[in-house]
């Protein structure tokens, strides 16, 4: 995989969580502020990766910027909201890490 390529899919990923939590700050939208930045959000994510996308498969693409917001989105959630995270949802948050690794390591490019 290209630099730039992995560079689109991770900016792509980490805008995942940054979208749910401004969604969350929005308030179901009632604060604009915050409901502005969630709708930006929600289209550049994809943005990026679909960038990425023309150097990738588009299944391995997606699964890694899936995997990338999905657990950013917890870790955003312990951190910010102090959400509790059980041993076993650390285990599965771990298998997806191991998935996005495999599928790197099959070469999805």
């Amino acid at each position: 995989m290209e630099l730039m390529t992995a560079v689109w899919l991770i900016i792509g990923g980490l805008l995942e969580p940054c979208w749910v939590i401004a969604l969350r700050k929005s308030d179901s939208y009632r604060n604009r502020m915050w409901a502005v930045a969630a709708v930006i959000l929600i289209i550049a994510s994809p943005f990026f990766l679909s960038l990425a996308m023309l150097d990738m498969h588009m299944g391995t693409a997606y699964a890694i910027w899936t995997g990338i917001g999905s657990i950013g989105t917890v870790v955003a959630g312990c951190l910010l909201y102090k959400e509790k995270i059980e041993r076993l949802q650390i285990f599965f948050l771990f298998v997806i890490i191991v998935g996005i690794t495999g599928l790197q390591l099959m070469g999805g490019a």
